[in-house]
């Protein structure tokens, strides 16, 4: 499996951007697909993740309301649609995937496959 993140941009406190995790190879309906994010200095930490059948949605409480996952299976895309950005949300965000179970979903530790990131700038 491989991930190909893309998406990122500079963008101002406010606006919207939408991430594109393009994937490859065999993904089943149990894999689940997440986004985190790297803020410099910091230490990478989930963000959203998506069950490849769709059946399963979270968010980390600091994205809840704005961001939202989503996932097509025909184009073989999982995206992270991203309102009202904040300085705050600026980091290199990745996609993973990986078979795991639900309780293991923010564990970044537990996925297999990682896109290569693609960065975020929000001016305040």
């Amino acid at each position: 499996v491989q991930l190909q993140a893309c998406g990122g941009g500079l963008v101002q406190a406010g606006d919207s951007l939408r991430l594109s995790c393009r994937t490859s190879g065999d993904i089943a309906s149990n894999y689940l697909m997440g986004w985190f994010r790297q803020a410099p200095g910091e230490e990478r930490e989930f963000v959203a993740v998506i069950r490849w059948s769709g059946t399963h949605i979270d968010y980390s409480d600091s994205v809840r309301g704005r961001f939202t996952i989503s996932r097509d299976r025909a184009a073989n895309t999982v995206y992270l649609q991203m309102n009202s950005l904040k300085p705050e949300d600026t980091a290199v965000y990745y996609c993973a995937a990986s078979p795991l179970i639900w309780g293991a979903r923010t564990r970044l530790t537990g996925y297999r496959y990682w896109g290569q990131g693609t960065l975020v700038t929000v001016s305040s």
